[in-house]
């Protein structure tokens, strides 16, 4: 059921994004007028994904120092786990960092933002579980 919900939700953003698009494309506005426009949306999504990226960069932060006072409390095969959640999501954060310099000399990619996010929101939600089942 999950699944046919994804891909809903999936197919319906597809389809937004291509209404937008023939819409932008068919709308009675000059060429300069619509590449304006495209080039707005783009910067505007870019923006929206580096300020998700600083925040999960800072979220990082605390959760991983966080996770590192909860470690010396543990031991065994907690510590263990906790430490290959420290791991994951220190990784986690090298990667927003590049992000956000890819974002910074213009080298990012909508797509690369994206997966960047998706990936670093699962190491912080991982981290965050963890403590949960910890407390």
């Amino acid at each position: 059921m999950a699944k046919i919900v994804k891909k809903v939700a999936f197919g319906t953003l597809i389809g937004a994004a291509v209404g937008y698009v023939a819409g932008v494309l068919t709308a009675p506005k000059s060429g300069k007028e619509t590449r304006k426009d495209i080039k707005d949306t783009a910067s505007n999504s870019i923006l929206v994904a580096e300020k998700r990226l600083k925040k999960i960069h800072t979220q990082l932060n605390e959760s991983i120092d966080k996770a590192k006072k909860f470690t010396a409390s543990v031991t065994g095969k907690t510590k263990g786990n906790i430490e290959d959640a420290i791991n994951k999501a220190q990784e986690s954060k090298e990667k927003v960092r590049l992000m956000l310099s890819a974002i910074h000399e213009g080298d990012a990619e909508d797509k690369d933002l994206k997966i960047a996010i998706g990936q670093s929101t699962k190491a912080l939600d991982h981290l965050k579980k963890f403590f949960k089942k910890a407390s």
